[in-house]
């Protein structure tokens, strides 16, 4: 009851939720060119989903897994699926977990291998974003919506749909309890050095702490939208990454009912005022002109519906440091990364290209 008042006069004063502030980034997100100016490591087709399997980096391209060699500085095929990968999760018993866009979930090798599942806990799995697992024989998985697949992520969010959920699944008999409820698009998932499972919430803009009670908020109001989540080998450290910037237009926007649903009903998702994996390449897109542009030259600073962020979080998801693509660069729509050795390695989806960055 209360938080329903406090969203009546949120929406009366332009406050809380129905601010259309967005916080700038600043102090550990204070932009740079960490992303953009490094060497392209590999040219890849919206690369996502970056996981280390047995010593070998694994990564999902649409519809194939495929597995890169760092050291050849090439991929290879491992293999190709009936429709786009969503998520992967690896284990150190050799379980790969796989998820796909038709609605299904595989294990691949490991105590469980054959293992498939077309729903959790009697639902029907639509939008697999993200897993990990937290021992041999229980995978913690994110559904990001129960309204629309992952592909169709625009217009869940435009929808201001909240119908993602977080479970926890036993291989062996297939339970499923689910921690969190009517979570607005959980994108990322990791358990970290003290057992404890965080998630991302992509269109509230937080970090969560899961579990069996009410979900607790660690790191809130991003100027971004949280992607998934890595646990960091070396330390207990987690690595974010961050898929677009939050735009006041776009929160205005979502805050436009009619305009709003006029504007899906009409346009292509690709011309909405909406967050958008790679930088500007049509002249039908929105924000261009005199809003992007000065003299012919895009600003790093300019609003912009794309943008390429991976965050490094203290054990308790504060950010310590950031990298960053600006709206000026190409390596945008950051949806994965992976820690390895000296070096972080990035997954720009919407660049489609990895990187590697020192840290």
């Amino acid at each position: 009851m209360l938080a329903a008042v406090t969203r009546m006069i949120d929406r009366f004063r332009g406050s809380g939720e129905a601010a259309v502030t967005v916080p700038p980034m600043d102090g550990s997100l204070r932009p740079n060119f960490r992303i953009e100016n490094v060497p392209l490591l590999l040219p890849a087709e919206a690369p996502d989903n970056l996981v280390a399997d047995a010593g070998k980096i694994l990564f999902s391209s649409r519809h194939r897994i495929m597995e890169f060699d760092r050291q050849g500085g090439s991929a290879a095929e491992r293999q190709s699926l009936a429709s786009e990968v969503t998520f992967l999760a690896a284990h150190a018993t050799g379980a790969l977990a796989v998820g796909l866009a038709e609605g299904e979930i595989l294990i691949r090798g490991g105590p469980h291998d054959g293992v498939t599942m077309a729903d959790i806990g009697g639902r029907k799995i639509l939008c697999a974003t993200a897993a990990t697992f937290a021992d041999a024989d229980t995978l913690l998985v994110c559904l990001g919506s129960q309204q629309f697949p992952a592909v169709d992520w625009k217009r869940d969010l435009m929808s201001k749909n909240a119908s993602g959920s977080v479970w926890r699944i036993d291989l062996k008999t297939k339970a499923a309890t689910c921690l969190a409820d009517r979570l607005a698009y959980p994108y990322g998932i990791v358990v970290d050095a003290r057992g404890q499972v965080i998630v991302s919430e992509s269109w509230r803009h937080r970090i969560l702490l899961v579990g069996e009670k009410t979900p607790q908020t660690l790191f809130g109001d991003l100027p971004a939208y949280p992607a998934r989540l890595v646990a960091d080998p070396q330390s207990d450290e987690i690595w974010l990454s961050a898929f677009a910037p939050r735009l006041q237009l776009v929160e205005f926007v979502l805050r436009e009912d009619e305009y709003r649903t006029r504007m899906m009903r009409e346009l292509d998702p690709e011309w909405w005022i909406a967050p958008s994996l790679h930088h500007p390449a049509s002249f039908l897109e929105p924000l261009q002109g005199g809003g992007l542009k000065q003299l012919g030259e895009l600003k790093p600073w300019a609003p912009s519906r794309s943008y390429g962020l991976v965050v490094r979080l203290d054990a308790e998801c504060q950010p310590i440091e950031s990298f960053h693509s600006r709206a000026n660069g190409t390596r945008h729509g950051v949806t994965s990364c992976l820690p390895d050795g000296d070096s972080v390695i990035i997954a720009s989806k919407g660049g489609n290209a990895l990187i590697a960055v020192e840290r």
